[in-house]
């Protein structure tokens, strides 16, 4: 992974990258320690799967809402300025599912974390567009890499925690209370708000407002993102559950099917912006549709045949496949017109709704047929992702020219 890009390269765009790289794995971080701490949660207000799913539902729903209104606030203000309240409070806010002591005040404060790392999302994925716009060529998908890799690691620790027999009220209060900390000195390197002054070599706006992205492609766009989660969102919750009940893998050995997955994507995401710099947008998401049909089309296949194996190597394409799709569309999107934020609220909405939608559909497509079958849907998907994501790409690049280098930065 490389942060610097040259000599010529302005310190203050070198640092702004060093602080989204910061931001985006230190929100991955305290979503791992959520995630990690959820059984302990669940252990100690004796939530059961109906309680559980309540609280994961109503934090779901917080993130959506934020997102109805994050963006125009990036756009008013910059993300910056936004990221300097929300990052911090989104952080803080994890001590409130942390400490609740009952099933009502659980319910209420986990809509409060949900709101609050979807605000956060939203401004720090605008300010990443930002960044890469004046860079001149694409650094999303490490940002994105970075978050997964935070995730792991927030819930590696939660994980360590617990077994160390410290009480996860603490481990919360700790990372809550920590990551904020953090997060408020990365939020310090971000670039200031675009200056509608900067020129690029040719004398051109880089940040030009009258251009504007139709709301058609950012429905289309949307419609990518949508597919994109819902494939995604089939691993994370189907992966292992197929490998147990499909399969007959046993127990401790289930789960290896998600984590190939998982550490495909974050590799991928790593070394996918030199990739889309050679080959272009258009492309990387033809490729990257493909390899996703692909992956489910063996971990459907392997399902018939009985073999592990098969499905392991899978999921690892499917992986592959899907882990640049979503950097692709925030990048595309975002540097292609004025209301950054606004834009990526749109498109990031319809993704999310997929992530919600997503492994309930696939549950109730396995329960009508069998889960090997259901698979087939995000299969079915990753194929859209192939024939749209270009189209919309193409169509998009005929009106806009999306990535333009400044000659200095304000």
């Amino acid at each position: 992974m490389r942060i610097f890009m040259s000599r010529s390269t302005p310190a203050r765009l070198v640092g702004a990258r060093i602080g989204v790289f910061g931001c985006f794995a230190t929100a991955g971080f305290v979503v791992g320690a959520w995630a990690g701490g959820l059984p302990a949660l669940d252990e100690r207000l004796d939530l059961g799967p109906g309680g559980l799913g309540t609280c994961l539902l109503l934090a779901a729903v917080g993130g959506l809402v934020a997102m109805t209104f994050a963006g125009t606030l990036c756009d008013r203000y910059s993300s910056r300025v936004l990221l300097m309240f929300a990052g911090p409070l989104a952080c803080l806010a994890l001590l409130g599912p942390g400490l609740a002591h009952s099933r009502l005040w659980l319910y209420a404060l986990a809509g409060v974390y949900g709101l609050g790392v979807g605000v956060m999302e939203i401004a720090m994925n605008a300010n990443s567009v930002e960044v890469e716009t004046r860079y001149g060529r694409p650094i999303v998908s490490a940002f994105h890499g970075l978050w997964s890799a935070g995730g792991a690691l927030g819930g590696a620790i939660m994980s360590l925690g617990l077994g160390a027999a410290i009480d996860a009220r603490y481990l919360l209060a700790g990372t809550a209370v920590g990551t904020a900390l953090v997060y408020g000195a990365f939020v310090y390197l971000l670039l200031p708000p675009p200056s509608s002054t900067a020129k690029d070599s040719s004398g051109q706006d880089v940040f030009d407002r009258s251009r504007r992205v139709s709301p058609v492609l950012i429905m289309v766009f949307g419609l990518v993102a949508f597919a994109s989660f819902i494939s995604e969102g089939a691993a994370v919750d189907w992966a292992a559950v197929h490998a147990r009940r499909v399969l007959d893998v046993a127990l401790a050995h289930a789960p290896i099917a998600y984590v190939v997955f998982g550490v495909a994507m974050t590799v991928i995401r790593f070394a996918g912006d030199p990739i889309r710099a050679r080959i272009g947008p258009s492309r990387m998401l033809l490729f990257s549709g493909c390899l996703a049909a692909g992956g489910y089309g063996l971990i459907v296949g392997a399902g018939w045949y009985g073999s592990f194996v098969v499905a392991c190597i899978g999921w690892a394409i499917s992986g592959v496949g899907l882990a640049t799709v979503v950097p692709v569309v925030f990048s595309t999107v975002g540097a292609a017109g004025e209301s950054v934020g606004k834009s990526l609220s749109l498109v990031t909405a319809f993704g999310s709704t997929g992530i919600l939608a997503g492994p309930a559909v696939v549950g109730f497509l396995a329960e009508a047929t069998s889960l090997s079958i259901a698979l087939l849907a995000p299969g079915l998907l990753a194929v859209l992702i192939a024939f749209v994501g270009p189209a919309a790409v193409r169509r998009l690049s005929e009106r806009h020219d999306t990535m333009r280098v400044p000659a200095e930065v304000t």
